[in-house]
């Protein structure tokens, strides 16, 4: 009997959309909070809040657009490509923006430059959030449930080529030699550099990937197939969850929202702890997120065969326990010393095998408890999770670094991603299910 096979080249493709997604917030955690103090010179509890501006409206945008695109008609472009063609369009046209009016505001400040670029870092989130849920809810619209996992590493693996892309480009052009002691450094080059990638990647997308014929067949083998659903239809075609999937679900979204308050508050302040704690430019930054991206490249596709052999959950939390013992590394190495130091880009590595761990099983344990016609739906909740936790964040570990010192960001992250743990005890659903074994090769071999 043939094993159900998944088809990399395809999903690689689809993977184009979330790499653009990634290069661009890899840009935005990096360089906008430094715009933000540097320019206009703002405060770290007012930074936060205005970092936390787009999870906040992550959690109205990414729900409703996710329900909107499992609401579509499989038409001549499907449900998904619509609103990542549109959502992109206005994303590449709108962060341009943002480096004109940061450079005009320090050559001659100005209120109304001030808000001017508000205004637009508002239209940015929303043109972003428009196609978020969409886009990550492409891969599961054309996979099999048993083979999320390993199709969701390959989606990790390009995010992180994203982001990877975007911070060999920073590393070369802004070396710390280059930054140090000037008073304004113009990014505009990196924003142009990150929309080119979107707008490429999108288009390569478009052109590669016929949505509505691989949606339709994956739709008609999870019909064959309905042992793998965990939700049950109540006879009005609407999703119903069993109590104790329902109870798996909260606290996996509990979890989420634990592991990502830890994380995304080291991800959104390293570059203003660097420059703060160490006398770091963006060059110094940006060489240790790199390396934590190549650990997380190096790891996915080695989680993905994981999780298949061990489960989703067991994967997560080892995942879980390294990367709380590589954010308490963090704290010991950088109250040692002043600089960047060897061991720390391991530690880095570390870090990043520890999310590919975590970020790789957990959406796909979040959409095996639904029907395929509500993905987008439950992507929104992935998100409405993680989001939460992202508008909280900034604003609490920001107000901590400020009142009591900047070293506490490492214990911070440490203590919301071990208590991340406990709530995974909790989860009895969403696990890796066994792959079934009669002559599904031929979905492997089904046209690009």
């Amino acid at each position: 009997m043939n094993e159900l096979k998944l088809n990399n080249k395809r999903t690689i493709l689809v993977g184009l959309a979330f790499l653009s997604i990634s290069a661009f917030w890899q840009m935005y955690d990096n360089l906008v909070p430094l715009i933000l103090r540097e320019t206009f010179h703002m405060d770290e509890s007012l930074t936060g809040m205005i970092m936390a501006a787009d999870n906040i409206l992550a959690l109205f945008l990414l729900p409703l657009f996710g329900g909107l695109s499992d609401r579509c008609g499989l038409g001549k472009l499907g449900r998904r490509t619509p609103f990542i063609l549109a959502g992109t369009a206005g994303t590449v046209v709108l962060m341009n923006l943002l480096p004109v009016l940061d450079n005009s505001y320090y050559a001659a400040a100005a209120p109304f430059k001030l808000a001017s670029f508000v205004i637009v870092l508002g239209l940015l989130l929303i043109s972003m959030g428009t196609y978020r849920s969409p886009a990550v809810a492409l891969m599961p619209d054309v996979t099999p449930k048993p083979l999320r996992s390993k199709g969701n590493a390959i989606i990790n693996l390009m995010g992180a080529v994203g982001g990877v892309i975007y911070l060999g480009v920073s590393v070369i052009l802004y070396p710390a030699e280059k930054t140090r002691g000037l008073e304004h450094v113009n990014y505009q080059p990196l924003f142009l550099i990150v929309a080119g990638i979107m707008a490429v990647s999108v288009m390569v997308l478009l052109l590669t990937i016929r949505e509505p014929k691989l949606a339709l067949e994956n739709q008609a083998l999870e019909k064959k197939h309905p042992e793998w659903n965990l939700a049950k239809d109540d006879g009005s075609g609407s999703e119903v969850l069993p109590g104790p999937v329902k109870r798996s679900l909260i606290f996996l979204l509990a979890s989420i929202a634990l592991w990502y308050a830890g994380y995304n508050g080291v991800t959104t302040w390293f570059s203003t702890y660097v420059a703060e704690v160490m006398g770091e430019g963006i060059g110094g930054t940006n060489t240790c997120l790199m390396v934590a991206t190549v650990g997380a490249i190096v790891s996915y596709i080695p989680i993905g065969m994981a999780a298949s052999k061990f489960g989703r959950k067991r994967t997560i939390q080892a995942g879980v326990i390294l990367l709380a013992a590589c954010f308490l590394a963090g704290f010991l190495l950088t109250v040692r010393a002043s600089t960047i130091t060897p061991v720390m880009y391991v530690a880095f590595a570390l870090v990043g095998l520890a999310w590919a761990a975590i970020n790789v099983n957990s959406l796909p344990m979040v959409v095996e408890m639904c029907r395929g016609s509500d993905v987008g739906r439950f992507t929104g909740y992935y998100y409405t999770a993680s989001m939460t936790a992202q508008v909280i964040t900034p604003v609490l570990a920001g107000t901590l670094m400020k009142h009591i010192s900047y070293q506490v960001l490492f214990p911070y992250a440490a203590f919301f991603v071990a208590m991340s743990f406990v709530t995974m005890l909790f989860v009895r659903h969403g696990d890796s299910r066994a792959q079934a074994k009669t002559g599904l090769d031929a979905f492997e071999d089904m046209d690009d």
